[in-house]
């Protein structure tokens, strides 16, 4: 008998939904998904609204629905039947996207962290960078808009630099106000953005480093994980620091926690129903 889910991840930046079906040999499918940018709204009608919209694409309704899982902030999502830890659910939607994933770097719009997992999504070890770092999303999008660069420009615009001015300081604040100083000397945009890239990239290989991950792929999630030119420096700075982990993205890294959330929740599902066979038995 196949497991029907939703998974839903609350981030501090958007809500992610995704419906998965799981079939008895294990196959999993997915059926739909959805992404809205909280900009100000109300997290919670967000996760309503993505709930309804994934099991309309589906052609589905609550009733076909077996569990409904929650990671992030999501706790509490009053329709929900389960929450899960955020780093587990990157962990298993990580493997879900890329079996070949030996670790998951969430990029978020307020921390980062790298999580180093086996072959299964299991959590061997993690670090996380302090809350206010200037390797976030938040930070960057704060960066951009003082720019005046949109977000999708980011990555090109990055990849285009010929002399990036490293951005130090591991403090937003402090970093931003080295931004400005930057634009007041005449540095151009696309080397202001490299410089950034370039720091942030040299906190996410440290990251890995102290996790244990010696070789493998290194599957890049949450909010940036599309940000072509941060995947850029962090390839760079995994040669440079002679580090033998591939870093690599997925189109849909965004979804990897909600993803993660979906199937646990069929999980969950299954071991309470042969729990309630035996005790019925």
């Amino acid at each position: 008998m196949s497991i029907t889910t939703i998974g839903i991840d609350i981030g501090s930046g958007a809500v992610k939904s995704v419906l998965f079906r799981s079939d008895e040999d294990g196959t999993q499918h997915w059926l739909s998904k959805r992404c809205e940018r909280i900009r100000s709204r109300d997290p919670m009608l967000l996760a309503q609204q993505g709930f309804e919209g994934v099991m309309e694409e589906a052609g589905l309704t609550r009733d076909d629905i077996d569990y409904i899982a929650t990671t992030g902030e999501g706790e509490n999502v009053k329709f929900a039947t389960g929450h899960f830890y955020s780093m587990t659910t990157h962990a298993r939607g990580g493997v879900f996207l890329d079996p070949t994933a030996r670790a998951v770097v969430d990029i978020g719009a307020l921390n980062g962290r790298a999580i180093y997992i086996d072959e299964r999504g299991k959590v061997l070890s993690y670090k996380m960078t302090s809350q206010c770092a200037s390797g976030s999303g938040q930070f960057l999008e704060n960066i951009a808009r003082y720019l005046g660069v949109a977000v999708e420009e980011i990555g090109a615009l990055s990849q285009s630099s010929k002399e990036p001015e490293k951005v130090s300081s591991i403090c937003a604040v402090l970093a931003e106000t080295d931004v400005i100083n930057m634009v007041s000397r005449g540095i151009a945009t696309a080397d202001i953005l490299k410089g950034i890239h370039m720091s942030m990239a040299s906190r996410v290989v440290k990251l890995l480093k102290i996790t244990g991950i010696k070789t493998g792929t290194a599957l890049i999630t949450g909010g940036l994980a599309l940000d072509s030119g941060l995947l850029a420096a962090i390839q760079e700075e995994m040669v440079t620091e002679k580090v033998a982990v591939t870093a690599r993205a997925h189109a849909d890294s965004i979804y990897a926690g909600a993803i993660g959330a979906a199937l646990w929740g069929a999980f969950r599902h299954s071991k309470l129903a042969e729990l309630e066979a035996q005790v019925a038995a």
